[in-house]
């Protein structure tokens, strides 16, 4: 018998299953090259170099360099351009977002008492965009496969008295029991003995044939903010120490909309599903903290030596969830009314921590008087270190193993950049490369970048401004099991820096 039932009431739940996928810990393990202008127009090759309150994200040493104490403000222009291949069709989405990218101050104290071989220190404070999630994709082609496997996997192996909700409220129902709701209440799947309150098989309502036209528009915002509080000191003029004790704030929303058409029951007598309308929108926010330890060595003085620790980052994170389903069915004598399900009910889920990999970076850096200088960084980042926790529960288990599985452990990330300066005038360069973290390196592909800018120095006063560039391929995967067929993104990021900096 065919049903509609949709719940009215807005209400908050709170689910004893978790949600997290494997991307999700990627997300949050991913990091771009931002803040300032200087340091982006050299694509972030600042391990060795210092002077600019960005480089000491790269070495806390740096803020050491600086002779005098400065103020920075970066405002930023991000574009990002997604090209998607589905099925052999290509289809085309950009998004455009402007912010303040990053903003700071460094403070230099200089040690004028003579026989102490400890020349100066200094502390800096610095708030930068680590990563901005601003982004919108869309996806269209024709698949042999239905998302009616999605629904099917979450709900074979659940009782129909869960399924139907008849046994539980959908407030007390799992993660998966939920999905397997859905598919039966928008009359996507049907028990295969609907009589029987203790079946555990079901069975698709779609339309069988093939030829299953999909589209997948995804709308995501939102940032991953830092907060460095930065001390650093200089022995002799040989050899810089520094730290940072680096706050996180992780603000994330995505909207996604799933549509699935066909046209394959034209000549049925039966009742079978045609469209399909499936919409999830995810809210992530918490925050977290990490440790730098950085030196530079200048054993002359054209040449410095960087090498620098980044910590993991411990976050403690929140999602929520909505969900909400809808299904076109019909036969040789036209479409019947909609079947929906809508509970309207906000899902959130424990709390969990995340832990993201630690880096570790080797620099090297050679500066040419007061004409240029050339600079290079070398990182290691471990993602043995990424992993969700508490451990012992099952759900992260399972996901840990797929991180564990799928991850290469180390990957490497180069950056060069160059300086060469005309009297007031800066001209900048630089390129970036950044493996692939996954074994199989088209899940997430190799990153390249490219980058340029200018500055001018009117004295007290500097302005700068920097172009960069960069590219990946990636799989966009719809759904964790059932409908498991993919995108393959490529996604260009192109980003306009400004900074305006002031000694003090």
């Amino acid at each position: 018998m065919k049903k509609y039932i949709s719940l009215f009431a807005i209400t908050l739940c709170f689910s004893t299953m978790q949600a997290q996928e494997v991307s999700d810990a990627y997300r949050y393990a991913q990091d771009n090259i931002n803040g300032t202008a200087r340091f982006r127009a050299m694509s972030g090759a600042f391990g060795a170099l210092g002077g600019d309150l960005s480089a000491i994200n790269v070495n806390p040493a740096g803020s050491v360099v600086f002779a005098n104490n400065q103020i920075s403000v970066t405002a930023s222009n991000l574009n990002t351009k997604n090209k998607s291949n589905y099925f052999g069709k290509q289809t085309y989405e950009s998004n455009n977002s402007l912010d303040l990218n990053q903003a700071g101050a460094v403070f230099v104290f200089e040690n004028n008492r003579e026989n102490n071989d400890w020349r100066k220190f200094s502390i800096a404070i610095n708030y930068e965009n680590a990563n901005n999630f601003d982004n919108s994709s869309f996806s269209a082609g024709t698949s042999n496969n239905s998302i009616d496997n999605y629904f099917l996997n979450n709900a074979n192996g659940l009782k129909l008295s869960i399924v139907d909700g008849s046994e539980y409220d959908y407030s007390e129902l799992t993660f998966q029991e939920q999905q397997a709701y859905l598919g039966y209440t928008a009359y996507i799947i049907d028990p295969v003995d609907p009589l029987n309150p203790n079946n555990t098989a079901y069975a698709s309502l779609v339309a069988p044939g093939g030829n299953y036209h999909q589209t997948n528009t995804t709308e995501a915002t939102g940032y991953n903010g830092k907060v460095t509080f930065n001390g650093a000191t200089q022995y002799k003029d040989i050899l810089m120490l520094g730290i940072n004790l680096n706050t996180h704030f992780i603000d994330y929303k995505r909207s996604n909309r799933f549509t699935e058409s066909n046209n394959n029951n034209t000549s049925a007598v039966n009742d079978y599903v045609n469209k399909i309308a499936f919409n999830n929108d995810l809210y992530t926010y918490g925050s977290g903290f990490s440790l730098q330890l950085g030196a530079i060595l200048k054993p002359i003085k054209e040449l410095r030596l960087g090498l620098a620790y980044q910590s993991p980052t411990w976050y403690k994170l929140n999602d929520e969830l909505q969900q909400s389903l809808s299904a076109v069915s019909g036969n040789t004598t036209g479409n019947l009314p909609d079947d929906v399900a809508d509970p309207n009910v906000t899902v959130i889920y424990p709390a969990y921590k995340l832990q993201t990999p630690s880096k570790l970076t080797g620099s090297f850096a050679y500066v040419f008087g007061k004409r240029g200088l050339l600079s290079f960084d070398y990182s290691l980042r471990n993602y043995g270190n990424l992993e969700f926790s508490p451990k012992k529960d099952e759900y992260f288990q399972s996901l840990n193993n797929d991180i564990a599985s799928s991850t290469k452990g180390t990957t490497s990330e180069y950056r060069i950049g160059g300086e060469y300066k005309i009297n007031q005038f800066s001209l900048r360069g630089g390129y970036h490369f950044e493996e692939s973290p996954y074994k199989n390196g088209t899940t997430i592909g190799d990153l390249t970048g490219y980058s340029g800018g200018i500055g001018y120095n009117f004295g007290n006063t500097k302005l700068d401004l920097a172009y960069s560039t960069s590219k990946r391929d990636a799989n966009q995967q719809f759904f964790s099991q059932g409908l498991t067929d993919a995108a393959r993104i490529n996604t260009a990021r192109n980003n306009l820096t400004l900074t305006l900096a002031f000694e003090l």
